[in-house]
């Protein structure tokens, strides 16, 4: 999803932007670089609270946006925030900052991890990296719902959505795709209805 450049309204004082393309590049490879299995805690305290570039609210719903979209969620939200700010340059930037260092790295595990994959130890790691990473997208989500207060149809209403989507995938096993299909097309109506009131 590329978008024009940010009108001028957003690039006040008040709301601070990434100063260049080097910026982006930089800033998304060090998200990257610190996000070991769950970058989105990472990528909402840098982007919101510390750069300021965007609210929590236009996290949340820069977020629903790349978690529909096919690939990789952070992947996605980099895209756009790169378009965001300096259109089709400005998410090429993100969007290589976010992968090039990473995947060099990756590489270089993955040699590593086939040389050690057998050892019980490095099994014992991941089985625990995996937990923190749990906890990591629980104090997220946590960390996010105040901004769910100025949402059109009400946190009460956006709690029941979460209810019924953790529902339907932890427990009924229930296809992502026909989670997001039925659930989001549901929420997008109620949406649609409030604000046309």
């Amino acid at each position: 999803m590329i978008t024009s450049p940010a009108p001028p309204a957003l690039l006040s004082e008040s709301h601070p932007r990434p100063e260049s393309l080097w910026d982006l590049f930089r800033s998304f490879t060090l998200l990257a670089l610190q996000g070991f299995g769950g970058v989105v805690a990472i990528v909402q305290r840098e982007l919101v609270e510390k750069k300021r570039w965007l609210t929590k609210e236009e996290f949340v719903e820069e977020w629903a946006v790349a978690q529909i979209m096919p690939g990789p969620n952070v992947v996605n939200l980099s895209l756009m925030i790169g378009s965001r700010y300096f259109g089709l340059p400005g998410a090429i930037a993100a969007l290589a900052g976010m992968l090039t260092v990473p995947l060099l790295i990756v590489l270089l595990v993955a040699i590593l991890y086939a040389q050690v994959a057998h050892h019980p130890g490095v099994a014992g790691a991941l089985r625990g990296m995996s937990a923190v990473t749990a906890g990591m997208i629980i104090a997220t989500g946590l960390r996010l719902f105040p901004a769910l207060r100025t949402n059109p149809i009400g946190w009460r209403t956006c709690l029941v959505f979460s209810a019924l989507c953790f529902v339907s995938i932890a427990l009924l096993r229930l296809p992502l795709a026909y989670v997001l299909m039925v659930g989001g097309t549901s929420a997008c109506f109620l949406v649609y209805r409030k604000l046309g009131q």
